[in-house]
């Protein structure tokens, strides 16, 4: 008898729309910063930043994975989904930025379900979160992969 994938296959494709806001601030840029080993003083310093021609501090790029898994939490919550995350592993994230993430920025992301493929007793799920400013300007787009193990892997 063969395992079941339990992930839905019919998810690709799936739009999930952006929802509220995420308001990025100064604070978050700077824990974010320490968190990740950051140490341009442009992710601390509104000056440094302003003296490289920013409005505001600066977030590393990485920075947009808050957002990113905001948006991915549509698709993990969705009961037609079929994902059981105790059984998820993160596999791949890859980022491509339109223009730097700054304090003040309102931020939403609307994710889209780009491939499923079965592997083993389990699924590979490739999803992309077209972030933009809450006025559509593109701000990044983040590429992310995820392994939700069957049963008994």
């Amino acid at each position: 008898m063969t395992e079941q994938m339990g992930v839905n296959p019919e998810l690709t494709g799936r739009v999930y729309p952006a929802g509220d806001a995420y308001s990025v601030g100064r604070e978050k840029i700077r824990e974010f910063a320490r968190a990740v080993k950051a140490t341009h003083p442009a992710h601390y310093d509104v000056e440094a930043a302003r003296e490289l021609g920013y409005k505001d501090l600066v977030a590393p790029p990485t920075f947009a994975i808050i957002v990113a898994q905001r948006a991915d939490s549509q698709l993990i919550e969705d009961p037609e989904a079929g994902i059981d995350f105790s059984r998820v592993v993160h596999a791949d994230q890859r980022f491509v930025h339109h223009r730097p993430i700054v304090a003040g920025d309102e931020l939403v992301a609307e994710l889209h379900v780009d491939q499923v493929r079965s592997m083993g007793g389990g699924a590979m799920i490739t999803t992309r979160a077209e972030i933009s400013t809450a006025e559509g300007e593109g701000i990044a787009t983040t590429t992310s992969s995820i392994l939700v193990r069957g049963e008994g892997q």
